[in-house]
């Protein structure tokens, strides 16, 4: 089952998806919760047209022509997993999870880690920008039908 709801960045509107990611933050009450608050926040900031959604029982995703990134939470880790990660540029060098792969990257943050808002924004943009510019190349390589003249 999946919830979903857009978000505007003035007077956002409380959908299932944002309910229960608001209940999760609450639920988690240490600094689990409050670094994925701050993550929340941040995708926020940085996509005011961000979808939020609740998938595969109980994962917070923000989604923009695609997946942007997920916020997981474990006992020692809060998990921002990057559904393309492995196409974008890190020049702040943020991803550290998830490395092998050839798809996703990660980034697990620990108890006291401080993140580098303007860095994780930055990753943030470049995942909307790399899943707009992939929606439009498909949208191109689509064949046109072809108009009948009467």
């Amino acid at each position: 089952m999946t919830e979903r709801t857009s978000a505007s960045s003035e007077g956002r509107e409380e959908s299932p998806a944002s309910q229960l990611i608001d209940a999760r933050i609450r639920e988690l009450g240490d600094w689990r919760g409050e670094t994925l608050a701050l993550i929340r926040a941040l995708v926020r900031e940085a996509d005011p047209q961000v979808v939020e959604e609740w998938k595969w029982r109980g994962v917070p995703v923000w989604s923009h022509a695609g997946i942007i990134c997920t916020g997981e939470t474990y006992r020692n880790v809060v998990k921002m997993t990057f559904a393309k990660g492995a196409s974008l540029e890190d020049p702040s060098g943020l991803f550290n999870a998830s490395l092998e792969g050839n798809t996703r990257r990660a980034i697990d943050f620990r108890e006291g880690d401080r993140i580098d808002e303007d860095a994780l924004k930055a990753l943030i943009r470049a995942a909307v920008a790399l899943n707009l510019s992939a929606k439009e190349s498909k949208a191109a390589a689509r064949p046109r039908k072809a108009r009948r003249t009467a």
